[in-house]
């Protein structure tokens, strides 16, 4: 088994903070302009399906964990350092996921809070 949890969270995180900095420094060179039709096909990936990505690959850990369990439960597998192993990957990656949840939910809530 490939211990990459963690990795792969720090690598949506890594991928995050690039397009972050990819639109500022566009938003940077041309201000007060709206991206245009070509520019959006070139434009890098959603937020949306960056967060739908990084669901999935969670998700697909969590299933993980849960087919290995169950294998375990049933005997047809004796190795409890691997089922152990799986269930850490998937508690920090469902954690991690929680913390960004918490984040993206306080930014939200401070942002209706602004006045206009």
């Amino acid at each position: 088994m490939n211990i990459n949890g963690v990795a792969d969270v720090m690598a949506v995180r890594n991928a995050i903070l690039q397009r972050n900095t990819a639109l500022r420094e566009t938003a940077a060179s041309r201000p007060n302009q709206p991206l245009d039709q070509t520019d959006r096909a070139t434009a890098t990936p959603s937020f949306a399906a960056t967060m739908k990505n990084a669901l999935d690959k969670v998700n697909a850990l969590q299933v993980q964990e849960d087919v290995a369990t169950e294998a375990y439960e049933r005997g047809e597998t004796t190795d409890i350092a691997t089922v152990v192993l799986m269930q850490q990957r998937a508690s920090v990656s469902f954690e991690a996921t929680l913390q960004v949840r918490n984040k993206v939910l306080s930014a939200y809530k401070d942002i209706m809070s602004m006045a206009v």
